[in-house]
């Protein structure tokens, strides 16, 4: 999953640079989260994994629930700019960038909520994207205890009729 991060990364750097390996890439991730409403989410996610937390030493926005910058890091990456992609039903995007930063920083949300996003990232790459019942069906069946492969099969049957 870290490789839609990644791409975003390459593609930006080519665009502003004109190399997608810059003599200075610590410094341009510094930039890039000093504005990241200035930015594509993909971007400012992958700047923050380039820097290091003062506090936890992990890479900034993905340490442990409670680490001050990471925390802050974290809420801050949802200023970024969303831009659906071509082709994928509105709110996709949205859709995609929570379930990834969930499952890139599991710290703090439950258990069976991590793997839900975990489980949704393949179809939403696809281009999928639930309707409310689907996704509140869901949620009812991991509160009552329905397997992991249970919920991939409920997910990946309904899902994709959305």
């Amino acid at each position: 999953m870290d490789e839609i991060v990644e791409e975003g990364w390459r593609e930006f750097l080519l665009r502003e640079f004109g190399t997608t390996e810059p003599p200075d890439e610590r410094l341009i991730a510094e930039m890039v989260v000093d504005e990241p409403d200035k930015h594509p989410w993909r971007v400012v996610d992958a700047a923050y994994d380039r820097l290091t937390c003062a506090e936890c030493g992990g890479r900034l926005s993905r340490g442990p629930a409670g680490c001050g910058p990471c925390d802050l890091a974290n809420g801050f990456r949802y200023t970024a700019i969303e831009i659906d992609r071509p082709g994928v039903p509105p709110g996709n995007e949205h859709s995609l960038r929570v379930n990834l930063a969930v499952t890139r920083r599991p710290s703090g949300v439950s258990a069976s909520e991590v793997l839900l996003r975990r489980l949704s990232l393949p179809l939403l790459l696809d281009g999928h994207l639930p309707t409310t019942a689907q996704a509140h069906a869901t949620k009812a069946m991991a509160r009552q205890g329905a397997t992991d492969e249970e919920l991939a099969a409920y997910i990946y049957r309904e899902w994709r009729h959305a």
